[in-house]
């Protein structure tokens, strides 16, 4: 660790408005903290997971949770049927016999009543734990072995997570309460709070399809034209539309700093190819791209000016933007946006920065698998 590095560790809850919140780095911080949550839960235990596994990881989330729910705790599942595809309807079971409600969403299978092919291709890709309409989590980070420490078995890929303590987590709870009447039919509970149209705190839960002045792509698009010293961005499929490199671009000639920290290597090679295809124009407008070696980088955190920050499940590229669910955390405080900040730095102290010069050399041939990927995102 190097003296620029931040300690490990437990961090740092921050004040903002009405809200704390927390930055949870990997899953080794993460889980601890969602375990615990779980297990001092008094009255309610929401989940909405994109990829469960069917592994030790999964199997721990999925017994604490029957373990609340055999305490007559109500506890809420609903995963989906892509990111969650090794998990069956009965793997849930001991969820579901200690008295657990479980829902997958969009299901593939075409033998389900509930299976309709014109929403086949749309996935639920948000990781978000409620417990108690008081505490909420979401981030980047899925209840899978990937997430794990490798030193008990995982593959410690490098993601964040963000907890928050007061009216946000009601907003995260409203949030799951559209997603399961959309899949159940059922009717809303009578205490849950519809969102406000605005954000009316300086923390709050930005989303895609849903109301349109907190869509996360309007909000990358707003705090990347008002930039006006530097703009971080981590994420782990990097393939922003016309408007946001547009406006990444125009930052750049504003004298803004831009900086993206990517994979090395992605784990599924199709679209990391397709993020590639975009290095030479965005190294050419000035935008700095680093690489991070090691575990894969699955975070999905941004940084502007040192006071707007967002942590959560949006990927910057077409499916998060029109496919998917998807929500963030954002958060409008100078305090908190350092302390991200200070990790971020530490990560791209570790990454390997991309020269244009030398990205230009590359083969012809992986020149031509960039944009056939690309050609083809519109399918994945």
């Amino acid at each position: 660790m190097s003296a620029s590095t931040p300690p490990r560790g437990e961090g740092p809850w921050f004040q903002v408005g009405q809200d704390s919140v927390r930055l949870l780095r990997d899953g080794v911080e993460a889980f601890p903290a969602m375990l615990q949550a779980i297990a001092a839960a008094k009255s309610e235990v929401l989940l909405e997971m994109y990829w469960v596994g069917a592994d030790a990881c999964g199997g721990l989330f999925r017994d604490v949770l029957a373990d609340k729910a055999r305490a007559g705790v109500p506890v809420r599942v609903i995963y989906d049927a892509v990111g969650s595809l090794n998990i069956t309807p009965e793997w849930w079971s001991p969820l579901v016999d200690a008295g657990g409600e479980v829902h997958v969403y969009h299901p593939l299978s075409p033998l389900r009543s509930d299976f309709r092919w014109k929403v086949v291709e749309a996935r639920d890709h948000r990781k978000m734990l409620i417990v108690d309409g008081e505490l909420g989590f979401t981030g980047g980070i899925n209840l899978s072995a990937e997430w794990l420490p490798i030193d008990e078995g995982g593959e410690g890929w490098r993601d964040d997570m963000i907890a928050v303590r007061g009216p946000t987590a009601e907003e995260l709870r409203s949030l799951f309460y559209r997603t399961h009447r959309s899949v159940t039919g059922e009717k809303t509970p009578s205490d849950v709070r519809p969102i406000p149209s605005e954000p009316t705190r300086p923390v709050w839960v930005l989303a895609t399809r849903t109301l349109p002045r907190r869509r996360v792509h309007r909000e990358y698009l707003v705090r990347i034209k008002a930039a006006k010293e530097r703009i971080d961005i981590a994420n782990s499929y990097f393939i922003p539309d016309q408007a946001v490199r547009r406006a990444l671009f125009r930052a750049v000639d504003r004298g803004v700093k831009v900086r993206v920290l990517l994979p090395e290597k992605g784990d599924v090679p199709v679209v990391h190819y397709a993020v590639e295809a975009s290095f030479e124009s965005l190294l050419g407008h000035g935008v700095e791209l680093y690489s991070l070696p090691g575990p894969m980088l699955h975070a999905k955190t941004a940084i502007v000016d040192d006071v707007f920050a967002t942590i959560g499940s949006y990927n910057l590229d077409e499916r998060s933007w029109r496919k998917n669910l998807e929500v963030n955390i954002a958060v409008e405080d100078a305090a908190f946006a350092r302390h991200l900040r200070k990790w971020f730095d530490s990560d791209v102290a570790r990454a390997r920065r991309v020269d244009l010069t030398t990205w230009r050399a590359r083969p012809l041939g992986q020149v031509a698998v960039e944009w056939v990927a690309l050609a083809l995102r519109k399918f994945w």
